[in-house]
């Protein structure tokens, strides 16, 4: 990783809206704020990102509220970048947070996990691989 394309560690990388009506919300934000969307496939369902209209680069996702999704409410999860994610969850058990679920991948992005903060806020902590 360069110099130029490094990810500060601690900047907010993306956040995804949780919920149990994609289409509903996907067109809300499309007229509310102008975003484009692009479905992402899950198998069963879509979920969608959200894209500029001005330059096509993704800002956010719109997430249904199922797998690693499914124990949490309806809101906006904001995901902090972080260098090594493995200690990170040791971390937030250590401190008195909550590991929602163990880190998984994001092909070709990085490692991803969410947790909950001793004072009951939710987070995903964000790994992303060098390129």
């Amino acid at each position: 990783m360069t110099k130029e394309n490094k990810i500060a560690i601690g900047s907010v990388g993306w956040v995804d809206l949780t919920v149990n009506n994609t289409e509903e919300l996907k067109k809300f934000y499309e007229k509310v704020i102008g975003f484009k969307s692009a479905p992402v496939p899950m198998g069963e369902y879509n979920d969608y990102t959200m894209l500029s209209p001005d330059d096509n680069i993704p800002y956010a996702g719109i997430c249904n509220n199922k797998g690693p999704n499914k124990n949490l409410p309806s809101y906006w999860l904001v995901y902090f970048n972080v260098s090594d994610i493995e200690l990170c969850c040791e971390n937030v058990k250590a401190l008195g947070g909550e590991l929602l679920f163990e880190p998984k991948v994001m092909n070709g992005y990085g490692k991803y996990c969410v947790i909950k903060d001793p004072a009951g806020a939710y987070c995903a902590l964000f790994e992303p691989i060098e390129k």
